[in-house]
């Protein structure tokens, strides 16, 4: 393997807007994101599913022969 080729790694801070604030291993020192596990919709839950009743007839009406 070859000497002095790849990139040194740092214990970086990752900042989120939220406020939260966690360590990991990166080649930049510092992150700044818009959204983490704490504050994204998808993971806290509040995400809105929605349901689309009559697909499946909606389908079969199209494509009846």
């Amino acid at each position: 393997m070859k000497n002095n080729i790849h990139p040194k790694y740092f214990k970086a801070i990752v900042k989120c807007s939220c406020g939260q604030s966690y360590e990991v291993y990166s080649t930049l020192k510092e992150i700044t994101v818009e959204m983490c596990k704490n504050c994204s919709p998808i993971f806290i839950g509040t995400e809105e599913k929605r349901v689309v009743t009559g697909q499946v007839e909606k389908f079969r009406k199209k494509y009846k022969k």
